[in-house]
């Protein structure tokens, strides 16, 4: 079948598919896709969590929200780029539209929790025993349970819009299944004290819940099998750290180029006007790199503008890089797969490619690694942890009533601790701080704090 004879399978939501219901136009579904993230509590919850900057540094710097923004904005330039040079280009028919495109970037940050990556690390520790505790699965979850827009199947989106969203195509626990180290420490005694806890050991693995196993069947069900296996395959090269899927769907490797551009570039904008980094190390770093000197996509007068001081000259700076990167966005194919939303990939060409991973690597060095701000990360981590134990051994008298009845509704102890996770997990940076103030320090909270 082609893309058009192929629409309805995609445009079908979850709740059409158990109530076997027809799907309405793609022009309706993908805008009313983008229309539910939007307009859900996940999303605005995202103006309070951390991008890399504490929130309370400054509200110039970029948060979750703004940042899926510019992801949105940046993913649908591809598209748009992509339209233009596609003229008799077969892919045409199965590029994204503008409305999927942005509901997909919009969607893909949903499910981080507060204080960022090392809240992620903190909760996958607290649920180790349990199912784990990841972001990109924690965005599906929302997706398919946790979203208010159905009682029982969450924000309901697309199926076509819930596999952009989807980076990751493989089962939490099978994943660690086939990690004998990290195996091996879910034996050691439990940390007594969360201070002395060492976060290294404890990033989870890329993966999805099993708890969300029957939606990732039913996003996949149209590949052929044979397409299905390959999409779902791990690379077990890499013995020391846990294996990682091989493959992305054609929405999802736009998604991911422009969040890259968007942390490669924006990030970088916002640690230049915090003067975290200086021009003598982007030139020693960047500029005088031998991969920028092999593939030069810009020349000196980029580290004037960026560096002047005016910010409408690092603003002019910043969106010439972005527009260098989105200009020659191309689509590859993978002949190893059938399916086109499989086999057609987004890429950057070698040059364009080549300096977007060295810009992230100089933010990652200079700015996410940095002392302090992952001292900042630290005291989160331990917010995440401290209120976890607190409200899993308290849940009768912490706990909001509504979070309260699905503990009590649990089945098993892990489906238990999963609702006590989304709790958390579900949380702004300001919102846990003001908790953990309120539960453990005398001076603060209130009677009258709402819940």
């Amino acid at each position: 079948m082609n893309a058009i004879e192929q629409e309805s399978i995609w445009t079908q939501k979850y709740t059409e598919y158990l109530h076997n219901s027809a799907a309405r136009p793609a022009r309706i579904v993908y805008q009313r896709d983008r229309a539910r993230v939007i307009h859900s509590a996940s999303f605005r919850r995202l103006q309070s969590k951390t991008q890399i900057f504490g929130l309370n540094e400054s509200d110039f710097f970029r948060t979750r929200l703004t940042h899926s923004m510019e992801v949105a904005q940046i993913g649908s330039g591809m598209v748009e780029q992509l339209i233009t040079d596609g003229d008799n280009q077969a892919y045409l028919d199965w590029l994204p539209s503008f409305y999927l495109i942005e509901a997909i970037c919009l969607a893909h940050d949903l499910g981080h929790p507060p204080f960022g990556h090392g809240g992620e690390v903190a909760l996958n520790y607290m649920m180790r025993h349990h199912g784990g505790f990841e972001g990109n699965a924690q965005t599906l979850r929302i997706l398919s349970k946790l979203g208010e827009y159905t009682p029982d199947n969450g924000i309901d989106l697309s199926r076509r819009a819930t596999l952009g969203v989807l980076k990751y195509p493989a089962i939490y626990d099978d994943v660690i299944k086939l990690n004998s180290a990290y195996l091996t420490q879910l034996e050691e005694p439990d940390v007594t004290d969360f201070k002395t806890w060492n976060m290294q050991a404890w990033y989870p693995p890329k993966s999805i819940y099993k708890e969300e196993q029957i939606i990732f069947d039913w996003v996949l069900a149209p590949f052929s099998a044979k397409d299905r296996a390959l999409f779902t395959a791990l690379d077990q090269s890499d013995v020391k750290h846990h294996v990682k899927t091989c493959y992305k769907g054609f929405d999802t490797t736009i998604m991911e180029l422009a969040d890259d551009i968007a942390y490669g570039i924006h990030d970088l904008e916002d640690a230049v006007a915090m003067k975290m980094v200086t021009r003598d190390l982007w030139q020693a770093e960047v500029m005088d790199n031998t991969l920028f000197k092999t593939y030069g996509l810009w020349d000196n007068l980029m580290t004037e503008r960026l560096f002047s001081g005016s910010s409408k000259s690092r603003k002019h700076a910043v969106s010439k890089m972005v527009g260098l990167m989105v200009e020659h966005v191309y689509v590859a194919e993978n002949s190893d797969f059938n399916h086109p939303l499989l086999r057609y990939q987004a890429c950057l060409p070698e040059a364009q490619g080549v300096v977007l991973d060295l810009l992230k690597q100089f933010v990652f060095k200079n700015v996410i690694t940095i002392p302090e701000v992952k001292g900042m990360e630290y005291k989160g981590q331990l917010i995440v942890m401290e209120l976890f134990k607190a409200l899993d051994a308290n849940a009768e008298r912490l706990l909001p009533s509504n979070t309260l009845k699905k503990v009590k509704k649990a089945q098993s102890e892990r489906e238990r601790k999963r609702v006590i996770c989304d709790y958390i997990a579900g949380m702004t940076n300001t919102y846990a701080s003001r908790l953990y103030e309120k539960f453990f320090m005398p001076k603060s909270g209130s009677i009258f704090d709402r819940l």
